[in-house]
């Protein structure tokens, strides 16, 4: 038994008064569950935080009353307490492109940090500001303990901050950095050269790729893949110019949609995300081509829209 326990062994014989104060308004404290369980207000502090000198009993007790009370710890005076915030920060960029990425992503991340104690704040970034922008905020502000990001630079400066720093983080794509980091990343080499070499199998003659902006180090992983492929096989190919997966939908549909009236026009499409697919989807459909015959494709696929190449966000939250 606990030095914790002996002390609060005479107080456990106190009458159970949940129900007596269950219809209080008052928010449940630390000091209401001590009266609740005959504990000390410490006791309760240290069973609630789990900690292994407190009887495995007293935990779960402490537990269990603090869940029917409704108690909620002050994330403000854990702060002080602690330094620490309990929140993981996602920084997300809403452009079209993700469609089913921001909601895997936040799914895999709530599926990970589940029964834990930390929770999970999404913080938007948009293209047209510095992608650090919001890492510095963060970090300067200490309103996270740990952050996620994506589309990451080959010299990624919010990667360079983070390490600089010392503050906790893990990236969605990797760096060319020199020095090793964390981070979880989806094969966009392996998924560009299958894509095509699967398309040149079904019979394409003329491959077509949008690729993301040049910045990021996705796009020259994609790019790769996409040139090793046709060049193995030695089959006609084009980049898009003009237009990226960044692109608006609209944007990328007329483009398709010229490409497609022209007579060298491509029959083969490596799709980078579901938007650019159901842009080559319409503008084939708009030329009176038939996909699947005039017009072959494969995308990538984040939602359940359809069945292509599918990059599992949940699996990679999860396992790192």
């Amino acid at each position: 038994m606990s030095l914790d326990d002996l002390e609060d062994k005479g107080r456990r014989a106190m009458p159970d008064r949940t129900t007596e104060r269950s219809g209080s308004d008052a928010k449940p404290t630390l000091k209401t569950i001590a009266e609740l369980t005959g504990l000390a207000v410490t006791t309760v502090s240290r069973a609630l935080a789990d900690a292994p000198q407190i009887a495995l009993e007293t935990r779960m007790r402490v537990r269990q009353v603090a869940g029917e009370i409704g108690y909620l710890p002050d994330r403000a005076a854990q702060r002080l307490r602690t330094g620490r915030t309990n929140v993981i920060s996602l920084v997300l960029d809403p452009h079209e492109e993700i469609l089913g990425y921001a909601t895997s992503m936040i799914r895999g991340l709530t599926e990970a940090l589940r029964g834990t104690a930390y929770h999970l704040v999404v913080t938007p970034h948009f293209s047209d500001t510095p992608q650090i922008d919001p890492v510095r905020h963060i970090v300067r502000n200490r309103m996270a303990d740990g952050i996620v990001f994506t589309r990451t630079e080959p010299s990624d400066e919010r990667v360079k901050l983070l390490m600089e720093n010392n503050f906790p983080f893990i990236c969605h794509g990797r760096t060319e950095l020199a020095t090793a980091h964390p981070y979880v990343d989806y094969d966009n080499y392996g998924f560009a050269y299958q894509a095509a070499r699967k398309l040149i199998a079904a019979g394409s003659k003329k491959l077509f790729i949008i690729l993301p902006p040049d910045r990021f180090t996705f796009a020259h992983h994609m790019r790769h893949g996409f040139m090793t492929a046709v060049r193995e096989e030695g089959v006609g190919f084009e980049i898009a110019k003009g237009v990226t997966l960044d692109s608006k939908s609209d944007d990328i549909r007329d483009h398709l949609y010229r490409r497609m009236a022209e007579p060298d026009r491509p029959d083969g499409f490596v799709c980078g995300g579901e938007v650019s697919a159901l842009s080559v989807i319409a503008a084939a459909s708009d030329q009176g081509l038939e996909v699947g015959k005039d017009v072959r494709l494969v995308a990538k696929q984040t939602s359940g829209l359809d069945r292509t190449v599918d990059e599992d966000h949940r699996i990679a939250a999860r396992n790192d």
